[in-house]
């Protein structure tokens, strides 16, 4: 019986001892713990700037227009009018980059009505193709700038109000003319520093 015991306590030591041996080969690394914790913040991040977005769509841009009281409109500092939503965004970008965070934000497309508004590298391109393919994913990933790893992410940018429809299909500069509501019009690329 003793021995039984003792044979038992080996194979249930064999078992622990393998198990570690497992676990430590597919325990995640620091750069994957770091890249999940960066994923999750990118959407923290993502849906904050989605939800203001679609709330001055609708709510401002949309019922000003409704009630005749304001417009919103590209040239809005010449006229009395509202910023387009897309540029409200490209403003709270701007404003949210001279902060010296790291932490940026911008529409990008492969159809852009501005030329700077056109991927600037491999990866912002080929995250805008996998973003028109599966738009209920971001493309994400980590990438040297400047000598420091940058998390960034791209997610699709849907059309989600007809005047975002109707202005690109009419903007004398759009590439692109047939969008249609829901429709994957570019992305909006976020990016923020790992700690080194």
């Amino acid at each position: 019986m003793k021995q039984l015991f003792m044979v038992w306590g080996c194979v249930i030591a064999l078992i622990f001892s393998v198990g570690s041996i497992g676990y430590s080969q597919f325990a995640p690394t620091t750069l994957e713990k770091e890249v999940v914790a960066a994923e999750r913040v990118a959407e923290f991040i993502h849906s904050v700037l989605e939800a203001d977005r679609t709330i001055y769509t609708t709510h401002v841009v949309q019922r000003m227009k409704e009630h005749d009281v304001v417009v919103a409109e590209e040239a809005w500092e010449k006229k009395t009018a509202l910023p387009l939503p897309a540029q409200m965004l490209t403003l709270s970008g701007i404003r949210v980059k001279s902060k010296g965070t790291g932490l940026e934000y911008r529409l990008i497309s492969l159809w852009p009505i501005y030329e700077k508004n056109r991927p600037t590298t491999w990866f912002e391109r080929t995250g805008l193709e996998a973003v028109e393919g599966d738009p209920s994913k971001p493309f994400t990933g980590v990438i040297k700038k400047d000598g420091r790893r940058y998390f960034t992410a791209i997610y699709a940018d849907t059309a989600v109000s007809s005047s975002c429809v109707n202005c690109h299909n009419a903007h004398p500069l759009s590439p692109k003319k047939n969008y249609k509501l829901r429709d994957v019009m570019g992305g909006l690329a976020i990016s923020f520093p790992l700690s080194e």
